[in-house]
């Protein structure tokens, strides 16, 4: 398929379908997905056995909610008890071609398998992202993401497939990179949103204007959740005078299954490639749209690793109202934190990405932020936000800190004891922002 750069869909009869359209396709690929899944994955088989369903008795995509949940743990027990894939797994080895690795922070990286088309499955639907955003076969894009078993790595062969010209960067060293962007005067770029920040800082303390030695267009992000917190998109955007997209991606289904477009009012799902459920973390129900909850994934053709209900510990919300793009796909608005990130503060549930809002939008802060978590001697939970001044702000701290703490009132509604430090006082992060200090776990040794 060849695509003029003038034309505004990489398939534009799949994406502007109609909602009962995008529904009907989904429900035909869900039901072969998990025969699929019971006939070929001896996990499944077991699992669906064991709870007394099976996909013949999918007949509405509502019925997806008759099977069992799993979760990170399951994938990583699996794989440990039925090395080195896991019986997860639906084909047998010799059709895996490529793997991705999670990070194995909890000590055991898990695998994510893909067959050839699995795959090309992905590559396409990576073209369609980039396209939506507006990346065309005249950009120079750099991929400044770690390709060491990283699931984002691959990404770049979706904008070969576009026909960018494409520059393996990789996670190379910040000058290093700079002098890239500026050698061969990129016009796109995709990192991390804390990273997009950083290399700009870097870039300004260097002497390189970003505006007029560089070239950089367009800066994609993800792997946190600041692309979609307008303050953290905006100030980039001012920083690079660029325009930033936010993505979402997870090794255990593949590297961006949802992004926005150019309209970037929330980021269009591969619904196609993913059924997505928005539940209430507690009672495992629906939320309604708009409302915040866990967001669990069923993969619609993964046919190496099929996953089915995955919980993937993303808080986000969504909405089905038709976008000024055309496109008629879901979108999420962001995912707004971690249930494992998520801090529960005098009864009120508070995300980094909460406070990195006010953090951002008030140019008296450099933008920097930490949460700092502690127990006082009342045995209840303090929190203590640091945030760093801007270099070129005439305030006192008392005052920043008395108005931070405001808006965090007014806007969160909890109070918080506001630490205002030097600027470049808060460590820089070169990947995933490390927002949370948690102090609590040394209070009752």
């Amino acid at each position: 398929m060849t695509h003029t750069s003038d034309r505004k869909y990489w398939d534009e009869k799949l994406e502007t379908q109609s909602r009962a359209d995008w529904d009907a396709l989904k429900l035909a690929l869900l039901q072969k997905h998990l025969q699929h899944a019971y006939a070929n994955s001896p996990y499944y088989r077991q699992s669906f056995d064991a709870a007394g369903v099976h996909p013949a008795q999918i007949k509405t995509l509502a019925d997806i909610r008759r099977f069992p949940l799993i979760n990170k743990k399951t994938l990583r027990e699996r794989q440990i008890a039925v090395p080195p894939f896991g019986d997860i797994v639906a084909v047998p080895e010799r059709d895996i071609v490529y793997i991705s690795a999670s990070s194995g922070s909890t000590g055991v990286p898990t695998a994510s398998p893909f067959t050839a088309r699995d795959f090309d499955d992905w590559m396409d639907y990576e073209a369609r992202q980039f396209w939506s955003s507006g990346l065309r076969p005249e950009d120079r894009y750099c991929h400044s993401l770690n390709f060491t078993l990283f699931i984002g790595g691959p990404c770049v062969i979706g904008a070969q497939k576009l026909g960018a010209l494409c520059i393996h960067a990789g996670t190379v060293p910040s000058e290093r990179l700079l002098n890239i962007l500026r050698q061969f005067q990129a016009t796109a770029i995709w990192t991390t949103p804390s990273y997009a920040w950083y290399l700009g800082e870097t870039a300004s303390k260097e002497g390189i204007d970003l505006k007029k030695d560089l070239n950089v267009k367009r800066i994609f992000v993800a792997g946190e959740p600041g692309g979609s917190i307008p303050e953290t998109r905006q100030r980039i955007e001012t920083l690079w005078g660029a325009s930033v997209y936010d993505y979402y991606g997870l090794s255990d289904i593949f590297g961006s299954c949802a992004g926005m477009c150019e309209e970037k009012h929330g980021l269009h799902w591969a619904e196609d490639h993913i059924l997505v459920e928005v539940l209430d973390p507690e009672t495992s129900e629906p939320v309604r749209e708009g409302e915040r909850g866990e967001m669990v994934l069923t993969t619609l053709k993964k046919s190496a690793r099929p996953l089915v209900r995955f919980r993937t510990g993303d808080i986000v919300s969504f909405t089905s109202e038709p976008c000024a793009c055309g496109r008629t796909s879901q979108r999420m608005l962001g995912t707004h934190g971690r249930l494992d990130d998520m801090l529960i503060i005098k009864g009120v549930n508070i995300f980094p990405s909460d406070v990195e809002a006010i953090a951002r939008k008030d140019h008296d802060f450099t933008g920097e932020y930490r949460l700092v978590v502690e127990r006082g001697d009342n045995h209840l939970d303090e929190l203590i936000i640091e945030v760093e001044r801007a270099s070129s702000s005439p305030e006192h701290d008392a005052d920043l800190a008395h108005r931070f703490a405001g808006h965090l009132k007014s806007i969160v509604g909890i109070s918080a004891t506001i630490v205002i430090l030097p600027p470049d006082t808060l460590p820089r992060a070169t990947h995933k922002a490390k927002r949370i200090e948690d102090k609590r776990q040394h209070v009752w040794s």
